[in-house]
């Protein structure tokens, strides 16, 4: 039985996760998992204005830093 190298583990999954500053605008399901929240979360997000989009065409892309300022505004702390 042939015993796998732990540099090759992992590296055909070459993913946007893998690069954060590689990109950045996300497609709605990328902003999703990255969130942790379903699609039709996010599109609520944008259809309050909660989180703000840019328009290509028919598609939306959310800016990562964007989706980082929502995530820091939205912390609370318990006193």
């Amino acid at each position: 039985m042939k015993t796998k190298n732990p540099a090759d583990i992992g590296a055909k999954k070459d993913t946007w996760l893998s690069k954060p500053t590689a990109k950045r605008l996300f497609t709605i399901k990328e902003a999703a998992s990255y969130l942790g929240r379903p699609v039709s979360g996010v599109r609520t997000l944008i259809w309050k204005g909660r989180l703000p989009y840019v328009q290509e065409g028919r598609k939306q892309y959310l800016d990562i830093r964007d989706i980082d300022k929502y995530i820091d505004c939205s912390k609370t702390t318990m006193n």
